[in-house]
Parts: structure tokens; sequence; C-alpha cells
């Protein structure tokens, strides 16, 4: 008979030990739960580049040739584009996410034109390219991928995305003159050095040209998720 109560004991201890070890793992869980809905006072965050030398080249050239229209940088494609079939939304949520153009060309009242990507170092994967051409080019949207080593003449991209009406004698006397004015900017541009762009442009091209020594930007980072860090070729899926 004490040796029944000494099992008895034992077996009640051992239950004993169970509810307070449950009980006290669902305590720390739910302080750890609280603990990281808290805003920290001091965030492990830090400030990183938003583009490196390569895009920052394109992107100037952008900005003049494009100039009646607005540059967007690293847009995701979800940001203009909605599915046909509303009840699969998530799913193509999912799907393109992570896909998005280094720049993004819209009019001035908001309507996207078309995107144009900078290849890095290695280039971009022609399975990359095909997904956003096709994507692009069947939302009526114009894609393009430009290499800051070799930019194409500004009236070749302006008639690509814009047509005719965008070269000079088709359009407004506005329109017209300003064209003039940044073919004969660029011109002068390349026979001087780029002598005459702005203080700002001027600035760029400095830091680009007088520092070759200085490293490529990194655009990688702690995130996981994220279009910048996450290529599309690096998911997982046939797309």
């Amino acid at each position: 008979m004490a040796q029944l109560t000494g099992v008895d004991s034992m077996l009640v201890s051992f239950l004993l030990g169970i509810a307070v070890g449950a009980l006290l793992l669902m305590w720390r869980n739910k302080f750890s739960q609280r603990n990281s809905r808290r805003i920290p006072r001091q965030w492990p965050i830090k400030v990183r580049p938003f583009v490196n030398n390569r895009e920052k080249r394109v992107w100037a050239w952008l900005a003049k040739v494009m100039f009646d229209h607005q540059i967007l940088v690293k847009l995701p494609v979800t940001r203009f584009t909605s599915p046909t079939n509303q009840g699969q939304a998530g799913h193509w949520y999912q799907l393109l996410n992570g896909v998005y153009c280094t720049f993004t060309i819209c009019t001035m009242d908001g309507k996207v034109i078309g995107c144009v990507d900078v290849p890095g170092p290695r280039g971009i994967s022609l399975s990359n390219q095909t997904l956003k051409h096709t994507l692009l080019m069947q939302c009526g949207l114009h894609y393009w991928v430009v290499d800051p080593a070799h930019l194409p003449h500004l009236t070749v991209i302006r008639k690509a995305f814009l047509g005719e009406e965008a070269l000079p004698g088709s359009g407004s006397s506005a329109i017209e003159h300003q064209f003039n004015h940044v073919r004969e900017h660029l011109q002068a541009a390349v026979s001087r050095q780029r002598g005459n762009k702005s203080a700002k442009f001027a600035q760029l091209d400095a830091e680009l040209t007088s520092n070759p020594e200085v490293p490529e930007s990194r655009l990688s980072s702690g995130w996981e998720q994220n279009s910048f860090v996450t290529p599309l070729d690096s998911r997982a899926g046939d797309l």
C-alpha cells in the first residue's frame, strides 16, 4: 500500500510539473508576443542606398529625355496593374508582388506608359526579361532594357514610348522647343564632357566620373521577402 502511495505521489508530482511548465510556457509566449508588438525605442534599422551608380546614370538621362513625364523608381508592377479576375487576385499578388522594374515612366497625371530596366554587371536573365516584357506588353505598356554604357538616342526611346507625335514637327511648339533644347543640351554635354549641365546633374556626373574607385552601391540588406533582395529568378516555382 505504501508503494502504491509513493507511485501516486510521483505521478501527481509529474502531472503538476507538466501543468506548471505549460503555464510558464504560455506566459512566456504571451510576453514575447506583447514585446514583439511594442514599438522599439531604438530601431534596428539603417538607411540604405536607393539606386546604384549605373542606375543613377540612366535616371539622370531619363529625367532629361522624358522631360514631359514623371520617372518613378523601383515600383512593383502590382501598384499599377490589377487582375482581370478578382477571385484570383490573391494568387497573382503572391506571384507578382516581388516583380518590379528599375524605372516606371508615367504621364504628369499618373498614367503609366512603360518601364525601363537597368541591367547589373551580370545583366538581366532572359526569363526575367521575357516575363516582364510579356506582362507589360499584354497590358499595353512598353518595356525596355537600357545599358548605361550605351544610352540610346532620345528620339529612339521617345518614339518607342510615345509614338511619332512625340517627335519634332508633330506636336505643340512648346514641346518641340523643349525637345530641341534637350537634344542640343545632350549633344553639348557630350562634346564638352557635360560641362554645361545643371547643378544637380553636374554634381551627379562629378560623383560618377571623378571618383572611379568608389565601389558600386549595393541594394542588398537584411530584409527577407523583399523584391530588392529576392530577385525574380531566385523565387521558387515556374513562372
